[in-house]
């Protein structure tokens, strides 16, 4: 079964879906893990708090881009209260791998930029 798992990351890691900058874009915000030289940067297009447009950029490992990649396509449609609701757990089930501590990083990357942009924390974590 991991196996699956795998052939899928590599195929988001290959073909990212909703990869490029949205301009404009609603919400944006970029993060970097330091530690291995990922940067992920989302952009969400909203309409009435639900999102109609998200896109991700950046570059990084195949689990970093990959995760972006499902987690783009997860949100499409969602409100920002059901965007701010997905959590590690989700993430995790969605690579459906074993991760290390250092990968866990990689993987969860994508999900700590799309929270800060979710609940509108970029104006003050810029400030």
């Amino acid at each position: 079964m991991e196996s699956i798992y795998r052939e899928q990351i590599l195929d988001h890691y290959k073909y990212p879906r909703h990869k490029g900058e949205l301009d404009p874009a609603d919400r944006s915000f970029a993060a970097d893990n330091p530690l291995c030289g990922d940067r992920i940067r989302i952009d969400l297009r909203l309409a009435d708090e639900r999102v109609i447009e998200a896109n991700f950029s950046g570059e990084g490992c195949a689990i970093s881009q990959a995760a972006a990649s499902m987690l783009m396509e997860l949100v499409q449609g969602k409100t920002l209260a059901e965007v701010r609701q997905i959590n590690r757990e989700d993430v995790l089930e969605m690579l459906g791998i074993e991760l290390s501590a250092a990968r866990l990083k990689c993987a969860l990357l994508s999900l700590k930029v799309l929270k800060v942009g979710a609940y509108g924390l970029q104006e003050w974590v810029e400030d």
